[in-house]
């Protein structure tokens, strides 16, 4: 029972990944985020990255702020797996 919350947990989160991925690399080209996938990655992504670009300044044209997205992602994806596995100790 636990593999199957800990697989959905990963699955999410993975696909979560590839979204925030496609969203950077649609700023690539030009007017790919006024189609409707980028108009939906806009709205999926954008208020997830919105507080990482707040306390990371760009460098130039570089926006670091989905990588920090990234890796915050991954340890809160770990953190809640720790947890899970926690409590599921405890009975």
């Amino acid at each position: 029972m636990l593999g199957y919350l800990f697989y959905y947990i990963d699955l999410i989160t993975q696909i979560y990944y590839f979204m925030i991925i496609a969203y950077i690399l649609l700023s690539w080209f030009p007017n790919a985020r006024e189609s409707f996938v980028g108009q939906l990655l806009t709205k999926l992504v954008e208020p997830y990255l919105r507080p990482f670009r707040r306390f990371i300044p760009s460098i130039g044209v570089i926006d670091l702020s989905p990588i920090a997205a990234l890796f915050a992602l991954f340890f809160v994806k770990t953190g809640i797996k720790a947890v899970i596995y926690f409590i599921a100790g405890l009975f």
